[in-house]
């Protein structure tokens, strides 16, 4: 706990510190009320990732103070996140860094980790059995995608207050618990640091919004998600590898099915941004019955009580993947589960009607 502790106190002030000195961060600030995925009515600095990243190497550096023999993993695994932090970070103060860019600086680390911190998805369980990966042409774009994956699926749902950040701590958390129950100290550590700085960011981004996530933040934090949840599995063979499946599966569900929706469904590119993402119709459908439509204040509440109906659904998957971790059978029967709630939510809440007198409520 000594790690989170650090990286919640140092992510808290040094997030207070870029909120008082917003004013130095104008090209970071966002302030695009009507862009298809923009639910805030004021001017915010989008450049949360930066505290959280500086909370996380100042942890690593006092834990590697106290603890050297972890010096080359965690140097490694920042080097590694770095390079997938720092491809968001410019585009929070620039605008100018694609979507296809940052997946690829992303996959760069991803393929960094793979030969810094022989990172690698090997294997694959079944019930009775296991297919080992081989082959290293195989191996290699495997675990690469998966990581980057991850990172730019954790950047898709960040799209409400605490969001994202509530559901990455809940998923870092759950692998502290089952790093610790294998006694992998390393990752145990490195996941409750992230755990520590996210949610020292979380103070001031929930309710209110006083700041964003951003790209730098997302791309971060989902990289170090999706390295740790790779190595924990791949170093640890009682842990099944259907656990990261369904930990990670509600973000990386959620990035399959608006690429699917994006392509087949409307014939648009799949990096194209939308309005309709899971989050966005909840929002927009159900959110919106109990607060109005269009003042500031009514805006601002509904962001925030969008959130925690997508914290209970991730939760569906994280709390079932932190309890079986590995019962392989158990774990794909709860995966094919999520995969079926989430479409039928989807399909429901898109066919979504409001109620008459809800209307006639509002209109009064």
């Amino acid at each position: 706990m000594f790690s989170f502790l650090v990286s919640f106190v140092a992510s808290a002030l040094l997030t207070l510190l870029v909120i008082k000195q917003a004013r130095l961060h104008g090209p970071a600030l966002d302030a695009d009320f009507f862009g298809v995925q923009k639910v805030h009515a004021h001017t915010v600095a989008r450049i949360g990732g930066l505290p959280i990243f500086m909370a996380v190497v100042i942890s690593a550096l006092i834990s590697i103070w106290r603890v050297p023999a972890m010096a080359g993993w965690l140097m490694s695994l920042m080097m590694c996140a770095g390079v997938a932090f720092v491809g968001g970070i410019v585009e929070d103060y620039t605008g100018n860094v694609s979507a296809l860019r940052r997946l690829v600086l992303t996959m760069a680390a991803a393929l960094l980790g793979y030969f810094l911190l022989d990172a690698k998805l090997d294997r694959i369980d079944f019930p009775f059995s296991s297919w080992r990966i081989m082959y290293i042409w195989v191996a290699v774009p495997l675990t690469v995608l998966a990581v980057a994956g991850i990172a730019n699926a954790i950047n898709i749902i960040d799209g409400f207050n605490g969001l994202a950040s509530v559901v990455t701590i809940c998923m870092l958390i759950s692998l502290g618990y089952v790093a610790w129950q294998v006694g992998d100290v390393f990752v145990l550590v490195a996941a409750l640091m992230v755990a520590g700085a996210t949610a020292g960011f979380l103070i001031w981004n929930y309710p209110v919004g006083l700041i964003f996530l951003g790209d730098g933040g997302a791309y971060f934090i989902g990289f170090m998600l999706g390295e740790l949840a790779l190595l924990l599995v791949m170093r640890n063979p009682d842990v099944s590898t259907w656990y990261a499946a369904l930990l990670l599966i509600y973000p990386a569900f959620e990035t399959i099915f608006s690429a699917y929706r994006r392509m087949f469904l409307r014939g648009k590119s799949p990096a194209m941004p939308d309005g309709i993402h899971l989050h966005s119709l909840i929002f927009r459908r159900i959110v919106q019955w109990a607060v109005g439509r269009k003042e500031a204040r009514a805006l601002m509440r509904r962001n925030s009580l969008t959130s925690p109906y997508l914290w209970m659904f991730s939760l569906m998957a994280v709390i079932p993947a932190t309890v079986f971790w590995k019962n392989t059978g158990v774990l794909i029967f709860f995966c094919l589960l999520f995969v079926v709630s989430y479409v039928w939510l989807y399909a429901r809440i898109v066919r979504f009607k409001s109620p008459r007198w809800l209307i006639l409520r509002k209109k009064d």
